[in-house]
């Protein structure tokens, strides 16, 4: 998916001529955006994203919605379209991709998407929806950590939707968010060697 993680988590700012625009169509919307080296899926709409996004509910007009792992935006932006009521709160630990989705936002016009580092939002924000292609490639345990600090942000009635590759282990994923997290987890859909999964908040979140 990435060759170099080391730079997909490390990355600064890209430079101006580091900058190359691709064709996506998000939320009804063909869009000409910002990508760059050094954050996932540069070249393109990653396949596990365009199946979460194929698959989702559409989303509620308004609320308080979280990108956990933006990267250029695609997630972000989408739900900004569907909600324009909506905050959206795109959050990585990859500057580079926080700057091109701000920037990727503005071109689309969006005002309701800002870009976070994760140690940038506040601990008592609550989300209503999490939509999610989470970074499986960080490791089992720090994608549990990463899990284990997002979902329980969920409000009462929240409930996030993430892609996992079955390969990449999806089905314990799921195991693990249901039983180990508290976390009611459903499969929502199979999709092209994908499963996305419906998650509520952890029956022991605040």
């Amino acid at each position: 998916m990435h060759s170099e993680p080391e730079h997909y988590f490390t990355a600064r700012p890209a430079t101006p001529e580091e900058l190359r625009t691709i064709d996506v169509r998000l939320g009804g919307r063909d869009l000409v955006l910002h990508t760059a080296p050094g954050i996932f899926s540069a070249d393109h709409l990653d396949h596990a994203t365009k199946v979460l996004l194929d698959t989702v509910p559409t989303p509620p007009p308004d609320g308080t919605f979280l990108d956990l792992g933006c990267g250029w935006g695609p997630i972000a932006l989408a739900l900004g379209l569907a909600s324009p009521g909506a905050r959206v709160v795109a959050v990585d630990v990859n500057e580079r991709a926080l700057a091109l989705t701000a920037a990727n936002a503005a071109t689309a016009g969006l005002t309701n998407v800002s870009a976070s580092l994760p140690d940038e939002v506040d601990e008592d924000e609550r989300f209503d929806l999490v939509w999610s292609n989470p970074p499986i490639r960080i490791g089992k345990e720090a994608l549990h950590r990463l899990l284990a600090h997002w979902l329980p942000r969920l409000t009462p009635d929240g409930v996030a939707y993430l892609v996992v590759g079955k390969n990449l282990g999806a089905d314990s994923l799921a195991a693990w968010l249901s039983t180990e997290l508290g976390a009611p987890t459903d499969r929502l859909a199979s999709v092209k060697g994908f499963r996305v999964l419906e998650v509520r908040r952890p029956t022991a979140g605040d």
